[in-house]
């Protein structure tokens, strides 16, 4: 058993634990339709997700072949904002193009 003398100062100094943890992240789907133009998914895919041309155009044919294809992965929040973005511009142009989430696995 230690002592402390009077009149000594102790100082005691804490840990304090910090965990980066890595928040959940979700996949921005698009989905195939038959009115939606080739054009616009492409745009849509330059404009709101960054791609190249090159790479928006070979999503935009893997959407139009499977049905479905992954614009892109993001924390919850910016995917949230995606699929609104995307689903107001299609509105506007009047187009039904449906965009969703999913968790990423």
């Amino acid at each position: 058993m230690s002592t402390v003398n009077p009149g000594s100062i102790v100082t005691v100094q804490e840990r304090t634990r910090t965990r980066s943890q890595t928040p959940p992240m979700y996949r921005v789907l698009l989905h195939n339709d038959d009115f939606t133009t080739k054009e616009f998914v492409v745009q849509v895919l330059v404009s709101v997700f960054h791609k190249g041309l090159a790479e928006a155009t070979e999503l935009m044919w893997q959407v139009h072949r499977k049905g479905t294809g992954v614009a892109g992965i993001f924390p919850r929040e910016i995917a949230e904002t995606k699929v609104a973005t995307v689903s107001t511009l299609a509105r506007e142009a009047e187009f039904p193009l449906r965009v969703s989430m999913e968790p990423e696995p």
